[in-house]
């Protein structure tokens, strides 16, 4: 469980106050560490380089021949030249790429639970929601084995009873799903899909 106290708080030997009326717990976003090195080391290198280019002409000294060769090529290459093109729909990839990064939160492994305290937001691992759920179905009786897939709207359970009816097992298995669902704490509640199947049968008479 990801945990996260706000700035602005008291001693910790106070009480934390609790949000009568919480506001809606939004997601948490990814710092995205790996994609802003990567553009920052790209940028620094693109115009160190280029600035060095720049000095080296301004001191009397001949230009790098890439970048006289890349400007004649420039000058001189017609714009719907096939290499002109791919570079262009690279560069729309590269900057929606960035783009969609700016604008979503990411970590779409951490599902964001209630706020019940003014300072404190907390969220919960997909992978141990889904193991929480599993161990609860696990109890139920007449049921061999579980799994569960965790989403952010939707859960599923899919489970194979050996014994019982498969409708009273269902009806089981719903009622725990829903419980456990509610005890996870979670903002947003997913919807509950329960489907149960009898165990593959083996091989033939002998």
């Amino acid at each position: 469980m990801t945990t996260d106290t706000e700035p602005g708080t008291g001693a910790e030997d106070e009480p934390v106050p609790v949000l009568q009326d919480p506001p809606a717990a939004r997601r948490f976003w990814a710092v995205r560490r790996v994609p802003a090195a990567l553009v920052a080391l790209v940028l620094l290198a693109g115009t160190g380089l280029l600035l060095y280019d720049v000095a080296a002409v301004r001191a009397d000294r001949t230009a790098m021949a890439w970048r006289k060769e890349l400007a004649d090529d420039l000058a001189t290459r017609p714009l719907d030249n096939t290499w002109v093109l791919a570079g262009a729909a690279l560069a729309v990839a590269l900057g929606l790429w960035l783009l969609i990064l700016a604008a979503t939160p990411g970590l779409r492994s951490v599902l964001p639970m209630r706020r019940d305290h003014t300072d404190v937001r907390a969220g919960l691992d997909r992978e141990a929601a889904a193991l929480t759920l599993r161990d609860r179905a696990m109890e139920v009786s007449g049921v061999q084995s579980v799994r569960v897939r965790m989403g952010r709207k939707k859960v599923t359970l899919r489970a194979v009873s050996h014994f019982r009816e498969l409708d009273a097992v269902r009806a089981d298995l719903e009622s725990v799903l829903a419980t456990g669902i509610d005890d996870l704490g979670l903002s947003r509640p997913p919807a509950p899909t329960v489907r149960v199947a009898r165990p593959p049968k083996k091989g033939g008479r002998r």
